[in-house]
C-alpha cells in the first residue's frame, strides 16, 4: 500500500473521493473500503511449516442511476483509478435492467453515533515469538497422552482489519478490528485405527487467547476420547449438541429468518414473526455493541446503525434479519443486518455440561457434523454426526458414522434445555442445546 489506510481517516478520505467522483457524473452511490494485514503460521515435526502474510485491500463501488444498478471493485486507490471504476459501475448500470426496489438505504436509518467498541488490538508477535507458542502448544498436545499418533499441525494467526463506509447521501464512516488465534490438530491411533482431535481459542486481544498448553492438551483429550468409536444401530432418541455444534443450529434460524430467502419465498419461516417457534424458555437477543465482541458493529455493511433488540423473545420470532433491499422487498424497514447478525446471545436455564448430561440421561451427545443437508424451504434436516452414546447421564463410548434427522421447525420447538456452558469463540453465544427427540440412523 502506498499509504497505510489503518493511519487516521485516510480510508474514508478513498471512499469520499469515489462518492464525489460519482456525484460529479450525477450518480447515486455507495462505496465501501476493505483492507487487511496480518499473519498465520503452522508447525509440524517441530519446524514451520506453512508461513503466510497477509496484506491486502480493495475498494467497491455501487452506483445508481435511476433505479439502475453498476458495481465495480478496484485495488488502485490512486484518483485515476478511482474515475475508471466508476466510470466502470457507471457503464454496468447503464445496461441493467431497472429494478424498482434498487437504491440507497433511507437515510433516517443511517448510524448517526459510531460507539467505539474496543475492537482493535493488533497483536506485533514477531515470527520467532509465534513458532514458539505454536511449538508449545504442539508439545503439549504430544506429552499428553501416549496414544498421541502425530501432532497434525499447530497455529498461530493474527488479523487486523478494516471496513469503511460512505454513501452520496453524507454518510462516511470506518472502524478497525483484530482477530487473533491459536490451534492444535492431533491424530490418537489405538488397534490401527485413528481418530483426530481439534481445539483452538481465538480473542481479539491476544491477552484473551488460552495457554497454548491447555489448547494442545484439550486438542489431544478430544482425540483419544473418540477411540474405539462405533456404529449404533437406528432409533429415535434424545441428542444433545455440544456447545460448538449448537451454533450451528441458530445459524440454519439465521438464514431462515433472513431477507433474501424470505422475499424469494425460500424458507419455512416466511411469514413466522410473531408466532411461536422456540419455547417459551428460549429468547435469543442481538447484542451489536458488546466489548471485544466477534459480531460487534456500529454500523452494518450498508452504513445502517445497530441496534440491540430479541429477536426470540419468550420463544417467539419478533422480526426477521434484513437489509435495505430485503426490507423494501417484503414491506419493511431495514434492521441493520447488511452483512448479517451482531452478536447473537442464546439464554440459558443455568445448567452446566455435566447437568446437561445428567437432563439428557440416555441418548447422544453430538461433537462433530458433516455434510450439510439442510433444506430451509421444507426445514427438513439431515447431517452426518459423530460424537458419544450417553447411558444414565454418564459417557458409555463414542459413536461414528451415523445420520441425525429432523425438522428445524420441530427443533427449535423441541428444543428441551440449553446449558451455560457458553460457546465464547465467535458470533453466537450459546451453551449446549438438547432436543427431545431426533430420528439416528445408524446400522
Amino acid at each position: 500500500m502506498s499509504k497505510d489506510l489503518f493511519a487516521d481517516d485516510y480510508a474514508v478520505e478513498v471512499a469520499s473521493q469515489a462518492i464525489a467522483l460519482a456525484r460529479g457524473r450525477g450518480l447515486a452511490a455507495a462505496v465501501a473500503v476493505n483492507a487487511g494485514e496480518g499473519l498465520s503460521l503452522a508447525v509440524r515435526d517441530g519446524e514451520i511449516e506453512t508461513l503466510e502474510h497477509h496484506r491486502d485491500k480493495v475498494l467497491s463501488i455501487t452506483v445508481y442511476d435511476g433505479q439502475r444498478k453498476g458495481s465495480a471493485t478496484t485495488t488502485d486507490f490512486s484518483a485515476e483509478s478511482l474515475g475508471q471504476t466508476v466510470d466502470a459501475a457507471a457503464r454496468i448500470a447503464q445496461f441493467a435492467e431497472a429494478d424498482p426496489f434498487a437504491g440507497l438505504v433511507a437515510p433516517e436509518f443511517l448510524a448517526q453515533h459510531i460507539p467505539d467498541l474496543d475492537l482493535d488490538h493488533p497483536w506485533a508477535i514477531a515470527v520467532e515469538d509465534a513458532t514458539a507458542l505454536a511449538l508449545t502448544a504442539a508439545a503439549a498436545a504430544q506429552d499428553a497422552h501416549a496414544e498421541v499418533n502425530q501432532v497434525d499441525e499447530a497455529g498461530v494467526s493474527h488479523y487486523r482489519g478494516l471496513h469503511a463506509y460512505a454513501d452520496s447521501q453524507g454518510f462516511a464512516a470506518a472502524y478497525t478490528a483484530t482477530r487473533h488465534g491459536i490451534s492444535c490438530t492431533v491424530v490418537g491411533a489405538r488397534d490401527g485405527k485413528m481418530q483426530r482431535g481439534y481445539w483452538y481459542s481465538t480473542a481479539r486481544h491476544a491477552g484473551d487467547l488460552e495457554a497454548p498448553e491447555a489448547i494442545g492438551r484439550i486438542a489431544t483429550e478430544r482425540a483419544i476420547a473418540k477411540l474405539g468409536a462405533r456404529k449404533i444401530t437406528t432409533r429415535k432418541a434424545p441428542v444433545l449438541f455440544e456447545a460448538r455444534i449448537a451454533t450451528s443450529l441458530i445459524g440454519h434460524l439465521i438464514s431462515a429468518v433472513s431477507g433474501g430467502n424470505l422475499y424469494r419465498e425460500a424458507s419455512f419461516l416466511r411469514n413466522a414473526a410473531g408466532t411461536q417457534t422456540f419455547p417459551p424458555s428460549v429468547t435469543i437477543r442481538e447484542a451489536p455493541h458488546v466489548p471485544r465482541g466477534f459480531g460487534s458493529a456500529p454500523f452494518d455493511a450498508e452504513g445502517v446503525t445497530t441496534r440491540e433488540r430479541a429477536l426470540i423473545d419468550a420463544g417467539v420470532l419478533t422480526g426477521y434479519v434484513l437489509d435495505s433491499y430485503s426490507a423494501r422487498r417484503l414491506q419493511l424497514t431495514p434492521t441493520g443486518n447488511a452483512g448479517g447478525p451482531h452478536n447473537l446471545l442464546v439464554s440459558d436455564q443455568g445448567a452446566d455440561f455435566q447437568a446437561m448430561l445428567k437432563t439428557l440421561d440416555t441418548g447422544l451427545l453430538v461433537t462433530d457434523l458433516m455434510g450439510f443437508g439442510v433444506n430451509l424451504l421444507t426445514g427438513d434436516y439431515s447431517r452426518g454426526a459423530s460424537g458419544f452414546w450417553v447411558e444414565h447421564g454418564e459417557i458409555a463410548f463414542p459413536v461414528e458414522e451415523i445420520t441425525i434427522a429432523g425438522n428445524l421447525r420441530q427443533m427449535f420447538l423441541g428444543i428441551a434445555a440449553i446449558g451455560n456452558d457458553h460457546e465464547l469463540r465467535g458470533s453466537t453465544r450459546t451453551g449446549s442445546i438438547l432436543l427431545a427427540e431426533m430420528t439416528i440412523a445408524g446400522d
